[in-house]
């Protein structure tokens, strides 16, 4: 099931060129970009992991596609996101954000139905993956 989070999610995944046009609009605005990954996809886990600092004040592309690559060749079994943050008085709040790779399978979601009082139903969701330890997802 492909995770869908995000700006161009119902898009084919971007190339490395469509991400750095992406990064350097993110530039132009001024804007601090961060890469962050995670191997629990679930729609509510919000706080992924940080890979490295968020980059502030970059004047090209290029230390970012460095990192990313290098985020890629580490955690090539999870999904990695680009945001980008804007720190202006008023905002101050990420702007943009996307997933820029995905574990080659992709799980899906399972529908935990529970009975509560009465004849109420209750629904959850979790990521198939967290099944396994975190070790183990996506491998």
């Amino acid at each position: 099931m492909r995770l869908t989070q995000g700006m161009f999610s119902f898009l084919p995944d971007l190339t490395d060129d469509e991400i750095a046009a992406q990064v350097d609009y993110f530039i132009r605005n001024g804007w601090a970009v961060s890469i962050e990954h995670t191997d629990d996809p679930h729609p509510r886990n919000t706080y992924w992991e940080m890979w490295g600092q968020p980059m502030f004040d970059l004047g090209s592309t290029r230390p970012f596609m460095t990192a990313l690559a290098e985020c890629r060749e580490a955690m090539q079994s999870a999904y990695i996101r680009v945001t980008a943050f804007d720190a202006t008085k008023g905002w101050e709040s990420p702007r943009a954000s996307f997933i820029a790779h995905r574990p080659t399978a992709e799980d899906g979601f399972a529908l935990a139905r529970t009975s509560v009082q009465g004849r109420t139903q209750r629904y959850g969701i979790r990521a198939d993956v967290t099944d396994r330890p975190t070790a183990g997802r996506y491998r």
